[in-house]
C-alpha cells in the first residue's frame, strides 16, 4: 500500500519510524481483537473515515475493502448509510472519493 502514501507522510514515517511501527502494531492488534472478517473491518473503517471526512483514509479503506472482496455496491452503500448521520453533502463527497479509487483501478 506504500505507493498510495503521500510523500510528506512517507517522510514523517521515516523520521519517526518508532512511532510509525508502534502505531502499525496497535492498528494490527485492533484489527485482530474481534470476530469481524477483513472485508467487514474495512467497510466499518470506511464508514468511520467518511464520518471524519478523511479523504486519504476513505480512499485507503476503499482499496483495502476491494482487496478483501468488497463490491462497488457495498462501498457505495456504506457511503449512503452515512447520509442520515453526517449529511447528504458528506455522502456525495464520499461517493466522489470512492469513485476516484474505482476509476483509478479501472484505468490500470
Amino acid at each position: 500500500m506504500a505507493e498510495f502514501l503521500p510523500p510528506f507522510y512517507q517522510d514523517v514515517a521515516r523520521r519517526y519510524s518508532v512511532v510509525r511501527e508502534r502505531h502499525e502494531a496497535f492498528a494490527a492488534a485492533c484489527h485482530e481483537a474481534g470476530p469481524l472478517d477483513p472485508k467487514i473491518r474495512h467497510l466499518v473503517k470506511l464508514g468511520i473515515a467518511i464520518g471524519a471526512r478523511h479523504v486519504g483514509a476513505v480512499q485507503s479503506h476503499v482499496r483495502q475493502a476491494l482487496e478483501a472482496g468488497a463490491t462497488r455496491e457495498e462501498l457505495e452503500h456504506v457511503a449512503l448509510l452515512a447520509a442520515s448521520t453526517t449529511g447528504f453533502p458528506n455522502t456525495v463527497a464520499a461517493l466522489s472519493w470512492i469513485a476516484e479509487v474505482l476509476q483509478a483501478r479501472a484505468a490500470g
